[in-house]
């Protein structure tokens, strides 16, 4: 980046969108110098994790690929400078959609991050990952739990004795809190979904929500808040009223195996050292680049055209305004799915009623909202979850995870000294200054609500974490617009997972021969909207156009979620149980 904030990627954008407005429509069909044979073309529609991973996948392997972008390149995962806050030279201060969040049961990600050059690093962009060793669950009007994340060559924290003190306050409130029957009663349902075998998840747990299936309105509010909402909230980014055990159960399984550091690719917890962009999204614009993949930046998807039995062209809009048709031997659908199934005509979902099937599959809010503060704060080193927050929030203080940036050198106006990223997941419910939900708020008051919850839940045992004196300024994802007004929109929605969707996700090979789909709600094996999902499924749709042409080239791997072999023989056991109609050996109901 430099000393303006303009990064290399915006420029090559920027003229890749200038050089395509001027051009012709269709995509130049290129050939190798070698053999004068024309590479086949393919346009990727969409520029996100998905649509870059599919760009990397095909490039490699000798495509002539373009790539359509409507807004930024990385789509959810990029971060962005806050318009108007360079100050002296610097650039803007960090801005993101939401925080990021790479744990340990990733593969196809990381091993994506390993094949992208970045200086000095000898894996890469994979080696600007950090791993937080502690992580909390801050309690309104109780004391935090502040837990280590388990990994060799993690440090305890060093504690003072006032901390300890508060550790094993918080500990015994919370023993004290939960009824043993209680804790007991979860750990059997762990227990059981754990040696569930694979057609009792997908037949049963996938239509059984976490909340019946762990049987939440029955408890202690305490058990609701921890172990019901706090655990959907932390690894699948969930409502536990809503999502299907299936889906809660099987990451869960996958972050108990990856704390005891089985099937793991690193860490539990595993976030970047700099800005999304500068640690990883600009140098793989780079990199792609380097292999003569082009993009179209402030293109947009109208209409993924169909006909004769084939996809021939698609109608885009570029940022003059200008309608106008692409073509391309192959198209990679690599949209969300709320927009993507906006530009699949009838015909083209007569063709393959999968896509129809895409209508069934839901998107909910979760935005994030940064505060910058003239003060570190005091916080957990590594990611809190506000588990009484009404907005259901949860935040990480990023500038001590940045070790090689200093902060207010580099950013804005040089008072601001970090950044604390908030998720906000629930925006329907009321919060605690106005009694309005989220969508009812302006963003001013969405921001001060925000800051009001947060401070109830870090500020309530007489040590204040956050101080309004130390409150710089703030930043709302600007792809949220008409907050406070009746019809609030969401540009960012998240894929959800209630009961019963798991069967209606499709496959990234179509049945129409050059379309093939690529994002997080493409069936892979990782059931949950994550940039490993998006991954996975790139690898997925790269490797079903290979299949369709014959191509010889190698495959792209696909590793899926870790399989503990000692559970095997008690799941095969369970087999012969559903198939009796019996519930599961360990299931006391």
């Amino acid at each position: 980046m430099d000393r303006t904030g303009r990064t290399r990627r915006t420029f090559m954008a920027g003229a890749a969108a200038v050089t395509g407005a001027i051009g012709v429509s269709a995509l130049p069909m290129t050939t190798t110098a070698a053999t004068a044979t024309p590479r086949p073309t393919v346009a990727v529609l969409g520029g996100g994790v998905a649509g870059l991973t599919a760009a990397h996948e095909l490039a490699e392997r000798g495509f002539a690929v373009n790539v359509y972008e409507r807004r930024a390149l990385g789509g959810k995962a990029r971060s962005m400078g806050v318009p108007g806050s360079a100050k002296g030279g610097r650039g803007p201060l960090p801005g993101e959609h939401g925080f990021r969040f790479i744990p340990g049961i990733y593969h196809n990600l990381p091993d994506t991050m390993r094949r992208i050059p970045f200086p000095g690093n000898p894996r890469g962009v994979f080696d600007n990952l950090v791993a937080p060793r502690e992580m909390m669950f801050a309690r309104t009007g109780r004391e935090d739990i502040r837990l280590p994340i388990p990994w060799p060559g993690h440090r305890p924290e060093r504690l003072t004795l006032d901390e300890i003190g508060r550790a094993l306050t918080a500990l015994l409130e919370t023993v004290g809190g939960l009824p043993l029957h209680e804790v007991a009663y979860f750990v059997n349902r762990a227990l059981v979904f754990l040696t569930s075998c694979d057609e009792r998840r997908d037949e049963v747990w996938e239509h059984t929500p976490w909340w019946d299936f762990t049987r939440a309105a029955q408890m202690s509010e305490n058990y609701q808040r921890l172990l019901a909402v706090g655990i959907t909230r932390n690894i699948v980014a969930t409502k536990a009223e809503e999502a299907s055990t299936r889906t809660v159960g099987t990451l869960g399984e996958a972050f108990v195996f990856n704390a005891l550091g089985r099937g793991a690719d690193g860490p539990p917890d595993r976030i970047l050292n700099a800005p999304t962009n500068e640690a990883w999204i600009d140098p793989w614009v780079d990199h792609l680049t380097s292999l003569g993949v082009e993009f179209r930046v402030g293109w947009t998807l109208r209409e993924v055209l169909y006909g004769d039995g084939r996809v021939t062209g698609a109608l885009v809009e570029d940022p003059g305004g200008v309608r106008r048709t692409v073509t391309a031997d192959h198209y990679v659908c690599a949209l969300p799915v709320e927009h993507a199934r906006r530009t699949w005509g009838a015909a083209l979902r007569a063709a393959d009623p999968q896509l129809a099937r895409c209508d069934k599959l839901q998107t909910d809010w979760m935005t994030g909202i940064q505060f910058y503060l003239t003060e570190r704060p005091p916080l957990v080193h590594g990611h809190l979850n506000c588990v009484d927050s009404p907005w259901s929030l949860t935040a990480i203080a990023q500038a001590e995870h940045w070790p090689e940036r200093d902060f207010p050198a580099l950013y804005g106006d040089g008072v601001a000294v970090d950044c604390l990223s908030v998720d906000i997941s629930e925006w329907d419910k009321p919060g605690i200054l106005y009694g309005k939900t989220a969508k009812q708020c302006t963003r001013e008051q969405v921001a001060r609500e925000v800051w009001a919850q947060l401070k109830a839940a870090l500020n309530d045992t007489g040590h204040p974490a956050l101080k309004d004196s130390a409150l710089h300024s703030w930043f709302l994802d600007p792809g949220v617009s008409g907050l406070g007004t009746p019809n609030p929109t969401n540009e960012d929605e998240l894929l959800i997972h209630p009961v019963g969707t798991f069967h209606q996700r499709p496959s990234a090979g179509t049945k129409i021969p050059n379309f093939f789909l690529a994002g997080d709600y493409v069936s892979v094996d990782i059931d949950l909207a994550t940039m490993e999902g998006a991954n996975a499924a790139a690898r997925q749709a790269v490797n079903a156009l290979l299949d369709r042409m014959g191509s010889n080239a190698p495959r792209c791997a696909v590793t899926p979620l870790f399989r503990a072999p000692e559970m095997e023989a008690l799941k095969r056991h369970d087999r012969t149980r559903y198939r009796l109609g019996l519930r599961n050996a360990l299931d006391v109901g």
